[in-house]
């Protein structure tokens, strides 16, 4: 017991420590500043990952990701998506950003491939990149292989799983990891079997992990969602991922 509570105090904390070793990278979308963070390995020819926040944009459990991957032989991007500026206060206003990007895909993407731009700027080989994403994020590293942007795979987090049903399905050629919370009430049955429906006839290289007693945020440890036993399980299985689709 006093040593699940350590584990977890110290992995509370190991945002804040670790942004330390995190520089602030500054790029545009027009007339949009965004801020994203690369770890200290930036200018080395390594793999890399593209971290994707949650809906208030980048925070600790990003940065702790960020972290353990440079610590894994990873250049990680932290992007920003919503740019300075627009950065939600609360629960509501995240609610609102984040939907704007959900409904117009095509912006959420477009500012992926701008991170991804920054990541390969910061050294990353061009053949050896994946996307993760938390939450928000999960969603947009679904739309990274729907919208077939350059990397290797992609690994939803938490993600919402749903897509309008307007939208046709498309070849995916990005392999996808989905871990998804059991007990997500934010993931409808109808969302999981058509997300299995589009993968399979993108003729997707696909998996789907789906983790017990675990609601919505079950990977973070400030939420009061969080499982430490299923969170440290579904990160072992992002880096077994990143391992095999990055030759690394």
């Amino acid at each position: 017991m006093i040593r699940s509570i350590l584990f977890t105090a110290l992995f509370m904390t190991s945002g804040s420590l670790f942004s330390q070793k995190l520089s602030t990278v500054s790029y545009q979308d027009g007339s949009q500043k965004l801020s994203g963070l690369v770890t200290s390995n930036a200018g080395k020819k390594l793999p890399g990952v593209l971290i994707l926040p949650a809906w208030k944009g980048i925070d600790d459990e990003a940065k702790t990701a960020a972290a353990e991957l440079e610590k894994q032989g990873y250049i990680a991007f932290i992007a920003d998506i919503y740019g300075e500026g627009n950065i939600p206060a609360d629960n509501t206003a995240a609610a609102k950003t984040s939907g704007y990007y959900k409904q117009n895909y095509e912006a959420y993407q477009k500012r992926i491939a701008l991170a991804l731009e920054q990541l390969k700027k910061s050294g990353a080989i061009p053949s050896k990149i994946a996307v993760i994403g938390y939450c928000f994020g999960g969603t947009g590293a679904l739309e990274s292989a729907r919208g077939n942007l350059p990397v290797a795979g992609v690994v939803s987090i938490h993600g919402s799983l749903s897509k309008d049903q307007t939208r046709k399905n498309g070849n995916i050629t990005s392999k996808i990891l989905v871990e998804n919370p059991a007990d997500d009430q934010g993931v409808t049955r109808e969302d999981y079997d058509n997300l299995i429906k589009e993968m399979n006839e993108g003729k997707a290289d696909w998996q789907i992990i789906t983790y017990a007693h675990s609601k919505h945020t079950f990977t973070d440890p400030k939420s009061p969602d969080y499982n430490e036993i299923m969170a440290k399980r579904a990160w072992n299985h992002t880096l077994m991922f990143l391992k095999e689709v990055l030759n690394h």
